[in-house]
């Protein structure tokens, strides 16, 4: 009986963490600067708490493959340090990373920062695709305003306004 209920109890948690609800939260920001002074700003981890409001601290190098340590403050609360793992680093156009909260399909998120020449500026791709159970209890529309108020410092930032 109890062999049966401890299966039972793993296929229920495989299962889970297999169908864990996915989703994503896209913001969007044009900033009066061409990519290389964007990505400049986003490189320097160790200025992010001179104006970064959300991701207060970036620590490590850009590397693919590399950890970063990374101190967020969301909603302007406690703030909560993560170590995610580089995906992708290429200069002035794309920086993304992965974090996990304990174990995979927990609540994984893949953040990513997508720089665009437009327009004489740099059009800004701010995003994260989110996976993982935690995601039956909670919306990633709640960091929109954690993801918005980041796009507008930084915009500020590079363009010498902030």
């Amino acid at each position: 009986m109890i062999p049966l209920l401890f299966a039972s109890l793993s296929i229920g948690a495989h299962a889970a963490l297999t169908f864990a609800p996915r989703a994503e939260l896209v913001t969007e920001v044009h900033i009066a600067a061409p990519p290389s002074e964007v990505w400049a700003v986003l490189a320097d981890g160790a200025s992010y708490g001179r104006w970064n409001p959300f991701l207060t601290s970036m620590r490590g190098e850009l590397v693919v493959g590399g950890t970063l340590t990374n101190t967020m403050r969301p909603g302007g609360g406690k703030p909560m340090t993560f170590t995610p793992t580089l995906l992708a680093v290429t200069p002035e156009k794309e920086l993304r990373w992965l974090g996990r909260l304990f174990v995979p399909r927990l609540f994984d998120g893949e953040h990513y920062l997508l720089l665009d020449a437009v327009d004489g500026g740099t059009r800004l791709r701010h995003g994260e695709r989110f996976c993982g159970v935690a995601f039956w209890f909670m919306s990633p529309e709640q960091f929109r305003p954690d993801f918005d108020a980041m796009n507008a410092a930084l915009k500020a930032r590079v363009e010498g306004t902030g």
